[in-house]
C-alpha cells in the first residue's frame, strides 16, 4: 500500500509514520514542502496543519488548513486517490451536544478552518472515500515541540519534573475535556483503511475528565504541587468547558465493517 503522511513531522504526524514505517510505501509531506504528488498512491493521510488553537493570523491559517486541504482533495479525486484527514472537536465551540450531526460553533481561526474542510466535502459529491476525523484532546507521545499547545498531560509532567509545581487554572475543577490517547487515534486510522465508507467521525474515549483530577494524578506521582494562576484573557471567550466524544457513529461503523471484513 502507498500512502502520503503531510504533517509529519507533528505530534500526530510523527506517531502516524512510526506507526505505518512497516506497513506501507510511505511519501512524507511537510508545510513549506513543493506541492506533494498525488498520481500512483492508495491513501492520502492529511494530518498537515497549523494547530495552534490561539493563532489570530486568519489569512494564514485558512491558506495552510484550508486551501491546501481543497487541492489536496480534489487532487485525490482526480488521481482516485482516497482520503483520510484531521479533523477537530473543536468545531463544536462551547456547545454540548458532539454528535457528528450537531450544529459546530467554532470559536477561532484554527476551529474555523477544520469546520470549513468539512463543510466543503459535505457539499460536494466525490467519487473516492473521504474520511475525517474529529479529534479530540489528544495527548502522548513526541508532544515536545509543541509548547502551550500541549495537552495537560505532558506540561503538567514536564513541570512536576523540572520544578516540582503545576501551574493550573483556576476552577479546573469545572472544566472537562474528553482525553484520548493518540495511540487510540493512530489505531483508528489504521483501522479505517479497510472501510469502504466516506463520512465524518469522532475520535475520543466518549469519557470526560477535570484538569483538576488529572493535575492532582500526575503532582501525586512526581511529589509536586499545585499552584492555581488565573486563565489568560485570550482564551476566555473560546476556552471549552466540557467535552465528550459522542462515539456512537465511530463504534457502529467499525463493527459493521468487522462483521464484512
Amino acid at each position: 500500500m502507498r500512502i502520503l503522511v503531510t504533517g509529519y513531522k507533528g505530534f500526530i504526524g510523527q506517531n502516524m509514520v512510526k506507526a505505518l514505517s512497516d506497513k506501507a510505501e510511505l511519501s512524507l509531506h511537510e508545510m513549506g514542502d513543493s506541492l506533494p504528488e498525488i498520481k500512483g498512491l492508495d491513501w492520502v493521510i492529511h494530518l498537515g496543519a497549523i494547530s495552534s488553537t490561539t493563532e489570530t493570523d486568519v489569512e494564514k491559517v485558512l491558506e495552510h488548513n484550508l486551501e491546501f486541504s481543497k487541492w489536496l482533495i480534489c487532487s485525490c479525486e482526480a488521481y482516485d486517490v482516497n482520503l483520510q484527514y484531521s479533523s477537530s472537536a473543536s468545531v463544536y465551540g462551547l456547545n454540548t451536544n458532539f454528535n457528528e450531526d450537531a450544529p459546530c460553533n467554532p470559536l477561532s481561526p484554527y476551529a474555523w478552518s477544520k469546520y470549513l474542510v468539512d463543510r466543503y466535502i459535505k457539499r460536494s459529491k466525490w467519487h473516492i472515500t473521504i474520511q475525517g476525523f474529529r479529534y479530540f484532546n489528544v495527548y502522548g507521545p513526541y508532544e515536545d515541540h509543541k509548547g502551550n499547545q500541549a495537552s495537560p498531560y505532558h506540561k503538567f509532567t514536564k513541570q512536576a519534573k523540572e520544578t516540582g509545581t503545576i501551574k493550573l487554572f483556576e476552577n479546573s475543577d469545572k472544566y472537562l475535556r474528553d482525553f484520548v490517547p493518540v495511540e487510540t487515534v493512530i489505531n483508528t486510522h489504521l483501522k479505517f483503511l479497510n472501510v469502504k465508507e466516506s463520512g465524518i467521525w469522532n475520535v475520543g474515549t466518549g469519557k470526560a475528565k477535570s484538569f483538576q483530577t488529572i493535575a492532582e494524578e500526575i503532582a501525586k506521582e512526581y511529589n509536586a504541587k499545585i499552584e492555581y494562576i488565573p486563565m489568560p484573557d485570550n482564551l476566555k471567550l473560546q476556552y471549552q468547558a466540557y467535552t465528550q466524544a459522542d462515539i456512537t457513529k465511530l463504534n457502529q461503523t467499525l463493527s459493521r465493517w468487522i462483521v464484512i471484513n
